[in-house]
């Protein structure tokens, strides 16, 4: 089964996102622009994950849990998980690996926790686009050890992998990249194109598909570089 698909956007819990990234506005852009299938991927949380896979239920979405990690190297990591439990425990990794600092959301934006009925429930203290205090190679690992597939974001972008570290690691064995439009295709892997959207307006249009019908299918068809 073919969805349309997009895979890296952020809520108003990362702090370089629109404040009305909601739950229910992305879900409910996405159902708009006739999607199928949508990842939430926040800076190094997952703490608004919960209240957006209700909401992508209620506008009948696919949702694939997912967070962008941030390495030491700076490289940025999207991470699908197949629940929502694993996702959060991801996150709970995440705060005790990014440095001791507060978010200062007059100079890095607010980072709103919202309920499903987009209604403030929290604000994140911590600094969620600082980076983390493991490697590349090491957040793979911890990754796909909680079930989840890692995916090199937009890696010839500003903190790709390609950009940051001047390669793919062949030892992390990669099976799919983020590209963004009229970058090089790099041969072996699977390919996303994602929005890596931080407001409505650039959330996906309807334009590239990927295999699968369930959360566990998509990681499947992200595991299977050919």
């Amino acid at each position: 089964m073919s969805l349309y698909y997009d895979l890296h956007i952020h809520s108003c819990l990362s702090p370089c996102a629109a404040e009305d990234m909601t739950p229910g506005n992305i879900c409910g852009m996405a159902h708009i622009k006739g999607l199928q299938a949508i990842a939430v991927t926040d800076h190094n949380s997952a703490r608004n994950l919960r209240a957006c896979c209700e909401s992508a239920r209620h506008f009948d979405l696919l949702f694939l849990p997912g967070i962008e990690l941030c390495t030491r190297e700076e490289v940025h990591l999207l991470s699908y998980f197949p629940t929502l439990e694993a996702a959060e425990e991801m996150g709970r990794r995440c705060l005790e690996l990014l440095p001791p600092m507060k978010n200062r959301p007059d100079f890095f934006g607010a980072q709103i926790v919202m309920n499903a009925q987009d209604e403030e429930i929290a604000r994140e203290d911590a600094l969620l686009i600082g980076a983390l205090s493991i490697g590349f190679s090491e957040a793979c690992a911890l990754v796909r050890s909680l079930g989840g597939v890692p995916v090199p974001a937009h890696i010839h972008r500003m903190n790709g992998a390609i950009q940051m570290l001047g390669f793919l690691p062949p030892e992390d064995a990669i099976t799919a990249v983020e590209v963004k439009e009229g970058d090089f295709v790099p041969e072996g892997y699977r390919v996303l194109r994602s929005s890596d959207a931080h407001q409505l307006s650039d959330i996906s249009e309807p334009l590239y598909t990927l295999q699968g019908s369930t959360a566990a299918d998509i990681l499947d068809y992200l595991k299977r570089n050919h």
